[in-house]
């Protein structure tokens, strides 16, 4: 009996740090949210500090309990936009029964990624900044390549399921893809009438099925 009730007094108590880290991660999510919010509004170079930490209910502060450089927290959000991605992708594979159910269901997820346009211009209007500093080029192109290893590897994986012989490499075609989308969305933006949304959508189911060997012969 003794030994039953220490247990649930066990189980009744917090581990310890995990209040602080769960307000932690909280205070992260939320600066987070909120950068993506400022930085789509305002640019990565415009964007202030202070705005961020505001806009999420914090003061800079709190930012700088967190984050040591806007930079920082840039690459905060590049790594957390991709790794829901890539949880939302591996959660559509599972549900896919066939190898040819996985491809359809991911051709769906890119094609549809195009209407996330406030991510595009994030990414694209970062991409000009890191250009113009090759400091942060160089950490921007190691950051990169490490978060497309698993694009790269489920690409390559679907394409062997299916028993296709893609044109390109898993990391040409998942690059390719990628600037694709971007491109398609930038001139949608420029001008909204120059491609429907089920113009842009057939596009990139194309590419998608020329680029893992599935097009049409």
């Amino acid at each position: 009996m003794a030994s039953a009730v220490a247990r649930g007094s066990r189980r009744s108590f917090p581990v310890p740090g995990s209040r602080q880290q769960a307000r932690t991660e909280a205070t992260r999510g939320k600066l987070l949210r909120s950068a993506e919010q400022v930085f789509a509004r305002d640019g990565f170079e415009a964007a202030r500090i202070e705005d961020i930490a505001e806009a999420a209910g914090y003061t800079r502060g709190a930012f700088y309990a967190n984050f040591h450089t806007k930079e920082e927290l840039f690459m905060a959000l590049l790594e957390d936009c991709v790794r829901r991605r890539i949880a939302d992708i591996h959660e559509l594979m599972e549900r896919a029964g066939t190898a040819q159910q996985q491809a359809e269901a991911l051709r769906d997820y890119y094609a549809r990624l195009a209407k996330q346009r406030k991510w595009v211009l994030i990414l694209m209007e970062y991409k000009l900044f890191a250009i113009r500093h090759p400091a942060v080029r160089a950490r921007l192109e190691r950051r990169i390549r490490g978060l497309r290893a698993e694009g790269i590897r489920i690409l390559t994986n679907l394409a062997e399921a299916l028993g296709n012989r893609p044109p390109v490499s898993g990391n040409t075609a998942t690059v390719a893809m990628g600037a694709l989308a971007n491109a398609l969305v930038m001139e949608q933006l420029v001008d909204p009438t120059i491609l429907s949304s089920g113009e842009l959508y057939k596009l990139l189911s194309m590419f998608f099925d020329l680029l893992t060997g599935q097009e049409k012969r």
